[in-house]
């Protein structure tokens, strides 16, 4: 396997379709024409997959600078615009768009490898699916309606912000499962809970999240799975790549590569960029590069997610969950804390919390000073007075303290006092 995720089988094919790609890529590109050139890089020397890490690593810093020399595709666009059919947009940490081309045949290879992936994720024929996901420019939209409609699912693309809706449909059309993120997964159950509905009524037997972490949080899940009455599992992508690269197969414990012969994946320590062996127990950042793509043809592009080897599935092929965010991740005294791991922890407590919880910074991250200052809400079985809460409060700190190795400051808020999103949710703030 060494430090990549293509299928033994899928070896040889790769290897010539990436081959292809690189030796033409610096015609098309003049992004890459400079970069390769700056750093003494021949593209005819690929000879074989482990050739891959001669080649410089592309970053979301880069793409920005591209699009901003070059707008509105970018220097590292490798068709013009007449050619593309579709454009979608990541917007990431700046709140600018950075935009992602997509021609005919990019928009058929995104189809079969989110397809595959639903298809791993347990979607089937006969699946009702409530798609509620941006429909605009987030690629877990129209895509993923794309790919389901190819598994051959019903889809009701509800979108987002349309609640009343979403509860609707799943009164009148035997919806049997949910495509969303995971926050609006218990974003819903709370809507109708408020509303003094149980939401098991509505007979959901799948929940499909994925858009952000969280839907590999053992808490977090579990507790989804008790409000529905429904089986979780998560996929994971990438704007820039492909939206849905891997997929969980139901009871598994992790998520497999579902990218087939498109992207090739590498697994690398964040730090050096050294390769990483992919085996159980193994921690990295997920790199990927496109072996077939036209409009954003990616070579090595640092996705900035950290995931970590759980297992490998029956065949051998490997097992991942993503525990993160290098652009989330904090730092406090040198002990890496990704939020998404805090609320975890207060999920866990659940029902004397909510799950709902905020990191208030001082200033932006990733630096930290302890204490951690974390808000959480207090739940409904810890609703009688202030001396419960200000043990549960204790309680939570000395959880964070062992289990994350850093000393926290939680300050408990009553229940809907925190912000909730039908999107993703955002668990940290800067203090006002």
């Amino acid at each position: 396997m060494g430090s990549t995720f293509v299928a033994p089988e899928d070896r040889e094919a790769v290897t010539e379709l990436l081959r292809g790609q690189l030796e033409g890529l610096a015609a098309r590109s003049p992004f890459y024409a400079d970069l390769f050139a700056a750093n003494d890089v021949d593209a005819r020397a690929f000879a074989g997959l482990d050739d891959l890490t001669a080649f410089p690593f592309t970053d979301k810093q880069m793409l920005r600078e591209s699009q901003a020399a070059a707008p509105p595709l970018g220097r590292h666009a490798g068709a013009a615009m007449p050619e593309v059919i579709r454009v979608h947009a990541s917007t990431g940490t700046t709140g600018r768009p950075s935009w992602v081309g997509v021609t005919r045949r990019d928009a058929a290879a995104w189809t079969d490898m989110v397809a595959t992936a639903f298809r791993t994720m347990g979607a089937e024929r006969a699946d009702v699916v409530l798609h509620a996901a941006g429909l605009g420019l987030f690629v877990g939209g129209l895509p993923i309606r794309d790919a389901l409609e190819r598994v051959g699912a019903t889809v009701v693309p509800v979108g987002t912000g349309a609640s009343e809706k979403a509860v609707l449909a799943m009164e009148m059309l035997g919806v049997t499962a949910l495509h969303s993120t995971p926050s609006y997964a218990r974003y819903l159950a709370e809507h109708l809970r408020a509303a003094g509905r149980d939401p098991k009524e509505f007979g959901l037997k799948k929940i499909f999240v994925g858009g952000e972490p969280g839907g590999g949080e053992p808490a977090f899940r579990a507790h989804v799975e008790a409000e529905w009455g429904a089986t979780v599992t998560e996929g994971l992508g990438n704007a820039d790549m492909a939206p849905v690269i891997f997929g969980e197969p139901p009871g598994a414990g992790g998520m497999r590569f579902t990218g087939g012969r498109h992207v090739l994946v590498e697994l690398i320590d964040p730090d050096t960029g050294a390769p990483v062996e992919v085996e159980p127990g193994a921690g990295g950042e997920l790199v990927y590069t496109s072996v077939d793509r036209e409009c954003c043809p990616l070579v090595r592009f640092r996705t900035r997610d950290r995931v970590r080897v759980t297992g490998v599935a029956d065949d051998g092929a490997p097992l991942i969950r993503c525990i993160g965010r290098t652009d989330d991740m904090l730092i406090v005294l040198g002990v890496n804390v990704f939020p998404s791991a805090v609320r975890d922890l207060v999920q866990t407590l659940h029902p004397r919390t909510t799950g709902a919880v905020q990191i208030v910074l001082p200033r932006q991250g990733p630096r930290v000073e302890p204490p951690l200052r974390v808000e959480a809400e207090w739940g409904p079985a810890c609703a009688t007075g202030d001396g419960e809460r200000e043990v549960l409060g204790r309680e939570l700190e000395a959880l964070i303290r062992n289990r994350l190795s850093v000393r926290a400051s939680v300050t408990l808020v009553p229940p809907g006092s925190l912000e909730r999103s039908e999107m993703k949710s955002r668990l940290t703030r800067l203090a006002s």
